[in-house]
């Protein structure tokens, strides 16, 4: 099987070789207009130095920039490995059947006029995909730019955009062309080099995990840096990403962070989870590198397109100057990193090497009259470091040295590739002498900041990626213990009744069968019936009115705790039937549980992702403070740990001021069922565990809320 899932992957590889690295290319709606689409795409194509021939299709033009012009695709009398079409969306559809017969492999479709424009261009994508799969040709767009090879051997700018990257090892995908013309932008003036780029618009055949998936074989790139506004198809993304960000880094980012949240939800777990909280749990959970930042995003990139990933969080820290190693340090600590003490040897080279104002502590201070000798020695003490993963530099080009021979020396180490480096390098670019040093610098591959902050952000990213790529959470356990086909049973019950709330019986009868631990509870339909349960379960009880209209209880005055008595009892479901006049009113009568810590856990689906699993500290106050974390199902015992260790009351947790610790194992276990709960019956659209009493020896749910 695994063999088989291999040789599919390496064929849709394959499949993209034709778009990617395009032996001849038929530019179907060339124009000699100067600056029509069809006219710049050759004009790019000439510029880029494309390797390959180009062939204008126009039925009225002999030549189109010196190039000569074919009526159409089949007078070309030579095969043609990929077109771009940029004709009046109605006549799509006849030139993808065309492109086929011609035996074209790939195809962007610049133009629009498709599924953004409603039904019509919906009707109109169907038909051209019908065509497409028909003959086996591989759609990319439609609505979009196209993509760019900055490989020599081939030079393949088959877009419209004006920026002419050099060669590097980043490649770019973004679902918004403008964004991803923006980010090539900003790497060309950062003089970082490109691979690839992808922009596929309406995306209606290759896709984003398409590209991604590309890239991840692609021996030339390195790193991956991801602009979406979403996943059409969620799973099949975390698929593909999972495999492609263990191999090499993802640098991703997502629009649309700052809408105000899900629509009103009738659980707190629904109103909780905001629009925008999937994808960053789908960045998390295959270990994708999220930005918020797209400067931030591709500054960073510099580092992962010349460094190594290092092996740990421990940096050494070399500088010339005070103030911005203090405050690369307090960055640094913030993104998970330590700056061990130096061994005594490497002390005793250094009070050897230095000059005696040196500081050869942790940072390492060479002073500012340091020079390429005083750097090196620094540089070889950290690299031969056990203790050091990888290096930081703050090199200010002092007026009294010989900053070229530092930046040589810097270089000379650099080119090891044995740790990262990162520098924040700090000049004055009008004068001509230091132009040498900044260019021997980024010659050598040395990425250079000019903010302290920035510089640690790029190290502290190299790490998190240690930290991700190396990251097992293991496998999500399957108790043998649960009944699922009684479960089932229960919500094809509550399904008859035509209810979309299970009803309290309903929900603790379906938490038996996964082991949920739950207080001692019973139904009640009267008066009497109440006084008599809760003599049953023992005092003290709390009382709950139990109607499907009924959601948050509380609110209401439909919940009465501690009741220590039959008096206490009857007086209380007398007053809440008086209250409440559902017809389906009934009393819940369950063993209060007092002094232990209110957690929260709860379920959400999300559409073609599965379900969000969330946890918290819980009872009234959850929606004001709102401390609580997500994670994708299914859920392992590591990712369990982690959401009690994330919130931030997890100190509450371990006890505080004469407070127990609460029995985190039962917890994580409630959450690992949970999980499976919701894996299993995929049909539950919402679920609330609020409040699960936590205590030092077990944790039990006291009150919960299904939604199917």
């Amino acid at each position: 099987m695994e063999a088989e899932v291999k040789q599919q992957e390496k064929k849709a590889v394959q499949e993209l070789d034709s778009l990617f690295k395009p032996k001849s290319i038929a530019i179907i709606g060339a124009s000699s207009k100067e600056l029509s689409i069809g006219n710049v795409i050759i004009k790019n194509l000439v510029h880029f130095g494309y390797k390959g021939p180009i062939y204008p299709i126009n039925p009225k033009e002999p030549e189109i920039r010196g190039i000569k012009a074919y009526p159409t695709i089949f007078d070309v009398p030579y095969d043609i490995d990929a077109a771009h079409v940029i004709i009046p969306s109605k006549f799509v559809p006849q030139i993808i059947e065309d492109c086929g017969k011609k035996g074209i492999k790939s195809v962007i479709i610049n133009s629009a006029g498709f599924s953004e424009m409603g039904e019509e261009g919906v009707a109109l994508q169907k038909a051209f995909l019908a065509k497409a799969k028909e003959y086996g040709v591989r759609i990319f767009g439609p609505n979009c730019q196209g993509i760019i090879n900055c490989d020599p051997d081939y030079n393949a700018y088959c877009d419209f955009t004006f920026t002419f990257p050099k060669p590097g090892s980043i490649s770019i995908v973004a679902l918004s062309g403008g964004v991803g013309a923006f980010i090539m932008q900003s790497l060309f003036d950062l003089d970082i080099g490109m691979r690839m780029y992808a922009s596929n618009g309406n995306a209606c055949d290759v896709s984003i995990p398409d590209v991604v998936n590309y890239y991840g074989e692609d021996e030339g790139t390195k790193a991956i840096i991801l602009y979406t506004e979403g996943f059409s198809n969620p799973k099949e993304f975390m698929d593909v990403a999972k495999v492609v960000a263990k191999k090499k880094p993802i640098l991703a980012m997502k629009a649309g962070r700052t809408e105000e949240g899900a629509k009103a939800a009738a659980s707190h777990t629904g109103s909780l989870a905001g629009v925008d909280i999937a994808t960053e749990l789908i960045f998390e959970k295959i270990g994708i590198l999220a930005f918020n930042n797209e400067e931030e995003m591709c500054q960073t990139s510099m580092a992962f397109a010349t460094q190594p990933i290092p092996k740990g969080n421990r940096v050494g820290i070399i500088t010339n100057t005070g103030g911005p190693a203090v405050i690369a340090t307090d960055e640094l600590v913030s993104a998970g990193m330590v700056l061990p003490e130096l061994s005594e040897k490497a002390k005793a080279i250094l009070t050897a090497t230095m000059l005696p104002e040196a500081s050869i502590n942790n940072p390492i201070d060479v002073v500012a009259t340091g020079g390429g000798q005083h750097f090196r020695s620094a540089l070889d003490v950290l690299m031969n470091e056990d203790t050091i993963d990888s290096i930081y530099i703050n090199f200010v080009t002092a007026p009294f040295t010989d900053t070229d021979e530092v930046a040589r020396q810097i270089v000379e180490v650099n080119k090891m590739k044995k740790k990262p480096i990162v520098c924040n390098f700090m000049t004055n670019l009008s004068m001509e002498r230091y132009q040498v040093t900044t260019k021997i610098m980024k010659d050598g591959g040395v990425p250079c900041y000019a903010f302290p902050t920035t510089a640690a952000k790029a190290l502290g990213a190299l790490y998190k990626y240690h930290q991700v790529s190396t990251r097992n959470i293991g496998e999500a356990k399957v108790f043998a213990d649960v009944k699922k086909e009684n479960a089932l049973a229960i919500i094809n019950e509550a399904k008859k009744e035509g209810k979309s709330f299970l009803s309290s019986a309903q929900v603790y009868k379906l938490l038996a069968q996964y082991g949920i631990s739950v207080a001692d509870w019973r139904i009640a339909n009267s008066v009497d019936d109440a006084v008599k349960a809760a003599a049953e379960i023992g005092f003290p009880v709390v009382v709950k009115a139990d109607a499907e209209s009924l959601v948050h209880k509380s609110d209401m005055g439909g919940v009465a705790i501690n009741l220590k008595n039959e008096e206490d009892v009857r007086a209380v479901v007398e007053k809440m039937k008086g209250k409440f006049n559902a017809p389906d009113l009934k009393f819940f009568i369950q063993k209060f549980l007092p002094g232990g810590r209110e957690l929260i856990a709860g379920v959400s689906a999300k559409k073609d992702l599965g379900h969000l699993i969330m946890f918290g500290i819980g009872g009234i106050y959850v929606e004001v403070l709102k401390d609580v974390v997500f994670k994708i199902a299914p859920v392992t015992e590591v990712e369990a740990n982690e959401m009690l260790t994330k919130i931030k009351a997890a100190k509450l947790l371990e006890g505080v001021r004469g407070e127990k610790a609460i029995h985190k194992a039962s917890v994580i276990e409630i959450i690992q069922r949970l999980s499976q709960l919701v894996c299993d019956l995929p049909m539950i659209e919402e679920m609330d565990l609020n409040p699960i009493m936590a205590f030092e020896d077990k944790a039990f749910v006291v009150d919960a809320r299904i939604k199917i």
